[in-house]
């Protein structure tokens, strides 16, 4: 054991103060070598260039929040601001068979809101309205 330590100190000394190649023909093959530095990688990149960008993806976000026992709403937000709100939601009603409004919200803007879970009824409709594109809806909830 002690003459492996010898020999692993002096292999070590040869190295770090040694002017020449240990291995033979290092040079050749240190030349040959293509160096590449990594480049940093970003995850959220796309999101980020999405945000920022000026054809930014606006989301047409539709929820679900429970209240007492079986009862629930369904809110709808994020629709440009160009449509009737009181239109699209007259159309619901009608189409659903079911009560809602629409509600002022500080942070949100106009939201819809409609009685029971009708998340996927509502994304439909949307779609084939021609509201909004399939890939701008977001269903939250459950």
């Amino acid at each position: 054991m002690h003459a492996n330590l010898n020999c692993l100190t002096v292999l070590v000394f040869k190295f770090c103060f040694s002017s020449g190649p240990l291995i033979p023909n290092s040079q050749e093959f240190m030349s040959d070598l293509d160096i590449q530095i990594p480049s940093a990688f970003d995850p959220f990149a796309e999101a980020n260039a999405e945000e920022a960008g000026a054809g930014a993806k606006e989301y047409v976000h539709i929820r679900i929040q429970q209240r007492n026992g079986r009862k629930s709403l369904t809110t709808v937000q994020g629709l440009k601001k160009e449509f009737s709100y009181n239109k699209i939601l007259k159309d619901l009603k009608k189409e659903f068979c079911c009560n809602g409004t629409v509600v002022q919200d500080p942070e949100m803007g106009q939201v819809i809101q409609l009685q029971g879970d009708q998340r996927k009824n509502v994304s439909n409709f949307l779609i084939q309205a021609g509201i909004v594109k399939k890939e701008h809806i977001k269903i939250h909830g459950f």
